[in-house]
């Protein structure tokens, strides 16, 4: 997954370097990323991700306009985000 994606080598690349088929390393991926999927959809990694980040947006709005008020209403928000 690393060499795909991150090192942005080709499954014949890969294929090469670890002598198994395309095929195979193209299996391979495909697995991982139902598996990945599988575990955001248990999870909600990314989902709590865009919540956490979405929040910290609008206390930087709050903070820039010293709407304190406001400000401790997000922080309050933020932290339930772990409950």
């Amino acid at each position: 997954m690393e060499l795909y994606y991150l090192e942005d080598y080709s499954l014949g690349e890969i294929s090469e370097n670890f002598n198994v088929s395309r095929q195979a390393i193209y299996d391979n991926i495909k697995r991982t990323e139902a598996m990945l999927e599988d575990y955001e959809q248990k999870l909600g990694l990314y989902k709590r991700f865009e919540k956490q980040n979405d929040l910290i947006d609008k206390m930087r709005d709050a903070l820039k306009h010293k709407d304190l008020s406001k400000l401790e209403r997000l922080l309050d928000q933020l932290a339930k985000l772990d409950d």
